[in-house]
């Protein structure tokens, strides 16, 4: 029946025995009548519709019906049932009486106790019923008692033999539970059912310890084994209830609370290092276990931690032949202060006990030994360790002062009263050797942070004494890391400084023979570029693409010509951008002598360089040139679209670094594309040596960002080459450009379309599980790029993948409707696909309706011509472009509108096609529409350019190689 939150309506909780898990939960909404009562007409209510009755419900109320649902046996199976068996099958095979699975069994009652614990402290202000076997939710109410109820145990020990029962008072009355069809329905707490009322114990009252009493008087322990029986079972009692004792002894007691750690090491082997001796200093050693075990020492007794399942700790003592228990009343609330504040510095005691690598363990202790001292939690080696170690503060401290042409380092290092030679700390950093014996004869080890915080700074310091080393002033970027992260007090000149905030760089003057403006972030850059000039410091343009990078570049080369150098620059390109350069620099500085080394005419020698300012070459020609263009001196090397040298064993790459010359740059929007390798590459051209050798920045950056994702390695790399990037993006500019709006437009697929690509689909995802379960699917980046293209073009159009079927594509019928009307109102409008063959659908459905259009991708020889006449003629309003051919390099502000067909991997491709519209010269707003199909691998993909951006947003990148960056989890996830 269905509950109408408009009439009048409660909620309730209804308790009924499952088969095998025990007294369960319910929660319902039930109608009531025109007097207040409940009706037959009720409705299960869980979190997927609660918001449907909110108005009716109290704040607890949402958070008990999330508990009970926690608890249903749907939620049991989908944790619990990994093996995905019916449910019958897996209820008998687990809860079997003797082949059952023991340990599954226990896990399961573990997790429904925890729920139920939380459920039944909720519960007393509710209205609770009992369900009937017909399933109605509301047979019989039960009346909750308000006051909790206390077992109090009665124990008689006798000559031969011991004998004790529970008394239960609710209240000032006596509760009747014995021979009363009674039910304990939850342990912790305990809660006992007799009839339809219901008694809810306190918190350290367990149900276990009274269910044997339900149907027997008392329990009988025999002489001969009450001393198992004494230490086994009634101790906890004694710690959990009140017990009253015939012929033994219970001595309460209370004392004060110190809390201990104690430290014991398990299969040590002491290491030879010694920084105070002569010793081997490749000397290796063992890496141990530490166990780290806490307890509460109170007065003279010591109780290992015990999670406060009791409010007292009880040590038993035999006395003659007699027994005393001892019950120390628990601090409890110190112990949790304790032991919250030991998790608050990230060491996790479960049980009151962890294991850990020796060295994590140690350094834990060294970097929280104040902290630990603070509260008063005294930390204890065990004395049957082997070694005994220093546990308490290290710390060092590093001084940078800037001079001349590099900069002082000075560094203090020191383990508890002992001072530490630097020059010995960094030969032992530098071998990674972890440990030194100090002179009191303990060990003491290198805190783990220092190896990766300091270890570049070592590396490329050259040292002078025991304190004292240099740091060439390239590396900056270092120093700045080390400031900004506290590791340095540093002492840097004010225009050093400007590194870090180039609005505060020095402006210079615009060159006189300048024909132009620059705007004022184009400014900044232009003189940033004369600030690195002035420091002899390499530099990257990376602002994004269409803010003016070639404008600012040409306006700094004039003004080098105007500062009249010795040498000529040159300027390196792919060939598609060397027309566009030309006519920029035609338009903006025309007194620039410019020769456009390029062609079969080109001279094969560098004697006529000295007659012009800028010479002006291709990638590829460089490449052939370079046995004489590398005896050549520039002053300036220069290359645009620097991502070409991003692959360091390329030929390329290995051209370009033989240039002889004075200064370097590059420009690029897109420096790192597959991984951050290539950023070593680009680096290494303008500044030598910045980000280390290639196998140096594999092991130290590389790896830890990429296979680890460790950030602070990230943000390390990017504060060592940030002072030689610089980054502006579109919304930092924004008064600057047009406004432009985005837009995702869903389209759903045909009847026929689906089918395909369902189809499809299992067959992908039951290809990667078969690799996946063989612990390959990582290793088959190949067989995931096919089977993830072949989903993608089916979700444009089936005709992509089968050029026998029907070819009814909901996203072309999509994308043809909104084309038209753009068209019919005149405005031209950008096609972007990856897919070239979905570009030649699109443009055969533009033949049938006689809509003239303009086409470009790889195969394009004359593509100025094309984008000259998009620009200039009113003819075709739609241009077809490949993604990968026209991305970048094209100028096409005609476009209003840009509609991308299908989603790429990394966003930062898409923005690029967008900003071929979306540039400076633009005076239009530009509308952009992404089509997305519904439910396939395109709404997938949405969602990992959320998810799996970081690279890109922290390192300024594009990368096209994206999918290697995605896990197996977020492979599968693609194809749900």
């Amino acid at each position: 029946m269905i509950v109408s939150p408009t009439e009048p309506f409660k909620i309730i909780y209804s308790l009924y025995e499952h088969e095998y898990l025990g007294f369960l939960l319910e929660s319902y909404v039930v109608q009531l009548n025109a007097r207040g009562e409940v009706t037959f007409q009720t409705q299960n209510i869980s979190s997927k519709n609660i918001s449907d009755f909110a108005t009716g419900l109290e704040e607890d109320d949402f958070e008990l019906v999330k508990l009970t649902d926690g608890i249903q046996q749907d939620v049991i199976l989908k944790k619990f049932n990994t093996k995905k068996i019916t449910a019958e099958d897996f209820f008998k095979k687990t809860f079997h009486a003797e082949k059952g699975d023991k340990l599954l069994r226990d896990s399961i009652f573990a997790y429904l106790e925890n729920y139920k614990k939380e459920i039944f402290s909720r519960i007393k202000n509710k209205h609770l019923f009992i369900m009937g076997s017909d399933g109605v939710a509301t047979w019989k109410e039960i009346e909750i008692m308000k006051e909790p109820a206390k077992a109090y145990f009665h124990f008689d020990r006798q000559e031969e033999q011991t004998v004790y029962y529970p008394i239960i008072k609710c209240g000032e009355e006596k509760v009747k539970f014995q021979f009363k069809n009674a039910y304990i329905i939850n342990d912790l707490p305990a809660c006992m059912l007799i009839d339809t009322k219901l008694y809810i114990f306190d918190d350290f009252a367990d149900g276990r310890k009274l269910k044997p009493f339900l149907n027997k008087p008392n329990i009988i322990i025999p002489k001969k084994i009450e001393d198992t029986y004494y230490q086994k079972f009634i101790v906890p009692l004694v710690a959990n209830f009140n017990v009253f004792a015939k012929g033994f002894e219970i001595i309460k007691e209370k004392q004060e609370l110190k809390a201990q750690l104690l430290v014991s090491e398990v299969k040590s082997q002491k290491s030879n290092g010694n920084l105070f001796e002569s010793t081997s200093e490749n000397a290796s050693f063992e890496e141990s276990k530490f166990y780290l075990e806490l307890s509460f020492q109170y007065g003279k007794y010591n109780f290992k931690y015990d999670n406060f399942s009791a409010p007292a700790y009880v040590f038993l003592e035999k006395k003659e032949d007699s027994w005393v228990f001892h019950k120390i009343k628990k601090n409890l609330e110190k112990e949790k202060e304790t032991i919250l504040f030991i998790k608050n510095l990230h060491l996790d005691l479960r049980n009151g006990r962890i294991a850990k690598p020796k060295s994590e363990a140690i350094e834990w202790l060294q970097k929280n030994a104040l902290n630990l001292e603070e509260l008063q939690i005294e930390i204890r080696q065990n004395t049957e360790n082997t070694v005994q170690y220093f546990l308490g503060y290290s710390k060092l401290e590093i001084q940078i002062e800037e001079n001349r042409d590099w900069f002082d380092i000075k560094a203090l290092v020191q383990f508890g009263e002992y001072k530490v030679p630097f020059v010995k700390l960094r030969n032992y950093i530098l071998n990674n050797i972890r440990e030194f014996e100090l002179p009191n004869g303990q060990m003491a080890m290198i805190p783990a942070e220092w190896f990766s915080k300091y270890s570049e700074l070592f590396e490329n310091i050259e040292v002078e004494d025991e304190e004292q080393g240099r740091l060439k002033k390239h590396h900056v970027g270092i120093i700045n890391y080390l400031e900004e992260d506290g590791l340095a007090v540093t002492v840097m000149n004010r225009k050093l400084q400007g590194l870090k905030n180039f609005e505060e760089i020095e402006e210079i003057e615009l060159p006189k023979n300048f024909k132009g403006s620059l705007r004022p972030y184009q400014k900044a850059g232009y003189d940033w570029l004369h600030f690195l000039k002035n420091y002899k410091f390499g530099g990257c343009l990376a602002d994004d693409m269409g803010l003016g990078k070639t404008v600012t570049t040409l306006a700094f080369l004039q003004k080098i010509k105007e500062d009249k150098p010795e040498n000529p620059s040159i300027l390196v390109m792919p060939t598609s951008l060397i027309y566009n350069w030309q006519k920029e620099a035609t338009k903006f500085t025309p007194k620039l002598k410019i020769l456009i080394h390029f062609g079969q005419n080109r001279h094969k020698d560098a004697g006529a360089f000295k007659f012009y300012d800028l010479i002006i070459c291709s990638y590829g020609v460089l490449r052939l040139d370079i046995d004489f263009l590398k005896n050549y001196r520039f002053n300036y090397a220069i290359l645009d679209e620097s991502q070409a040298i991003k692959n360091p064993s390329s030929l390329i790459f290995r051209s370009v670094i033989q240039l002889n010359t004075e200064n370097r740059l590059i420009l690029t929007g897109t420096p790192l594309e597959n991984s951050t390798m290539d950023l070593w590459s680009q680096m290494s051209f303008i500044n030598p040596g910045l980000l280390g050798s290639m196998a140096y920045f594999r092991d130290n950056f590389q790896n830890l960002i990429e296979k680890q994702k460790d950030e602070e390695t990230l943000q390390k790399l990017f504060a060592r080459i940030k002072p030689f990037m610089l980054r502006r993006h579109k919304k930092q500019v924004a008064k600057d450009l047009p406004e432009k709006i985005e837009s995702i437009q869903y389209c759903q697929m045909s009847e026929e379309q689906e089918k395909m690509y369902e189809e499809t689909k299992a067959y992908v995802r039951n290809q990667l599980l078969s690799e996946a379960g063989s612990g390959g699917l990582k290793k088959s980046s190949i067989l995931v790029l096919q089977g993830l293209t072949k989903l993608r073009q089916l979700a444009n159009n089936p005709l992509m993948v089968d050029e026998s079927s029907p070819g009814d594509s909901g996203k072309d019928r999509d994308v043809m409707h909104k084309l038209l009307d753009v068209v019919k109102e005149g405005y031209k409008t950008l096609v972007f696909s990856q897919f070239v063959k979905h570009l030649s659908l699109i443009a055969k459905k533009l033949d049938e309706q006689n809509i003239p259009y303009l086409y470009l991708d790889g195969a394009t020889k004359n593509r100025m011509e094309l984008v000259e006449k998009f620009q200039n003629e009113d003819r075709e309003k739609v241009f077809l472009i490949s993604l990968k051919a026209g991305g970048v390099g094209l100028n096409l502000t005609a476009a209003e509108y840009v509609f991308m067909l299908d989603p790429w991997w990394n966003p930062a491709i898409e923005a690029q096609a967008v900003d071929r519209a979306h540039r400076i010269g633009q005076t239009n707003t530009v509308f952009s529409y992404k089509f997305i199909t519904k439910n396939t691998v395109e709404e997938k993909i949405l969602d990992l350019q959320n998810t799996k951006k970081q690279l890109f947003n922290e390192l300024i990148t594009a990368e096209e190689g994206f999918i290697k960056s995605l896990s197996e989890k977020d492979i599968l996830s693609l194809l749900e």
